[in-house]
């Protein structure tokens, strides 16, 4: 098994014409800005790639925005005894060094972070749920619900809302897109 490394956006930046950077966030949040040369495998395709990221010849880079995704992506290669590394800080910290992010050519509708979807879809609910609960206070319990579940997702650092809103047409990419991305993905490691 490998042992995952991490990677400072300095020392990405610095290596980046030798490394293979794979950007693990919904297509929305790849759209809104992504690491120069960077493929779109979403976090839950990645098994489907994994035949192709095993044969790499170059030094895997995973990215997201935070570095916990890209780090959940790492470990899950490192299963498969697939070297990688992960970015630091995700294209955060690569944003607030003044490193250039590419955004796709026009026609292509950047979307919100999943961050940004989680806490509008989190807040939405919890407004429904105390403006509900004046009808009957049953419903206040659809705002401790989502309290809940945000705790639990701060303590074990997964968001459940976060997996259910990757769903939506959206965040997930088309069938002809991840092929496409596979492809150019072979090509490179090839």
């Amino acid at each position: 098994m490998h042992t995952p490394i991490s990677l400072d956006a300095d020392q990405a930046h610095g290596r980046l014409g030798e490394l293979t950077v794979i950007d693990v966030r919904t297509p929305g949040e790849y759209a809104s800005g992504h690491l120069p040369g960077a493929l779109n495998i979403p976090l839950d395709r990645l098994r489907r790639a994994l035949p192709v990221l095993g044969n790499a010849r170059t030094e895997l880079l995973l990215v997201c925005r935070s570095g916990a995704r890209s780090a959940n992506a790492c470990a899950l290669l490192a299963e498969h005894g697939v070297p990688a590394a992960t970015l630091t800080g995700g294209t955060g910290a690569w944003a607030e060094r003044g490193l250039e992010l590419h955004r796709p050519a026009t026609g292509t509708r950047a979307g919100w972070s999943m961050e940004r979807q989680v806490r509008f879809t989190a807040g939405t609910v919890v407004l429904a749920g105390l403006g509900l609960g004046l009808l009957h206070p049953a419903w206040q319990l659809l705002s401790a619900g989502v309290a809940g579940g945000l705790v639990f997702s701060a303590l074990t650092d997964t968001c459940g809302m976060a997996a259910l809103l990757g769903r939506l047409p959206h965040n997930r990419p088309r069938a002809a897109d991840l092929d496409a991305t596979l492809a150019a993905l072979e090509e490179r490691v090839s």
